[in-house]
């Protein structure tokens, strides 16, 4: 009986004087991994131009079907994509994703993304349901936000400038 209680007692005394693997979160936090799938974004162009196309392959991809994406056609006076459609609506319900990354692989022009933020918390419904607003990338320097006037039949056909270089 004695004999367990001593080593007992000395695991704890080897332990106490051991480095902690404690990291205290909110203040300091820990590097994600380069495959991890945290939070959607919705990539831009250098010219500040939306990369989704209105396509809906994401949402054909989902196993969940946590995607809604209404597609409308883009005019050469309101331009949002290079494409002739952009998405008018574009919603992710983060409480269905099972952040799988499906979508990411379907998108034909590299627009949603897997991005690494992990700090994601709801207080009701409601929040959960990211918009289009919420997953859009901010104009990147040098760029013009959407919508953008356009001269006639600019992006009628590809354009290599647009191109992703992977």
């Amino acid at each position: 009986m004695l004999r367990e209680v001593m080593r007992g007692l000395s695991t704890t005394l080897k332990s106490m004087f051991e480095k902690p693997v404690t990291v205290q979160y909110p203040e300091v936090k820990r590097p994600v991994k380069t495959r991890y799938r945290g939070r959607h974004h919705l990539q831009r162009y250098e010219n500040g131009l939306e990369r989704c196309i209105g396509c809906s392959l994401c949402a054909a991809a989902c196993p969940v079907d946590a995607i809604f994406v209404e597609a409308s056609e883009n005019t050469d006076e309101e331009r949002y994509s290079p494409g002739e459609r952009y998405a008018s609506t574009y919603e992710i319900n983060m409480l269905r994703c099972i952040y799988c990354g499906y979508c990411a692989d379907a998108c034909p022009t590299q627009a949603i993304v897997m991005g690494d933020d992990y700090e994601l918390s709801f207080t009701d419904r409601v929040q959960a349901i990211y918009t289009k607003e919420m997953l859009l990338d901010p104009v990147p320097e040098g760029g013009q936000p959407t919508p953008q006037q356009t001269e006639p039949g600019k992006y009628t056909r590809a354009v290599p400038e647009m191109e992703d270089p992977q």
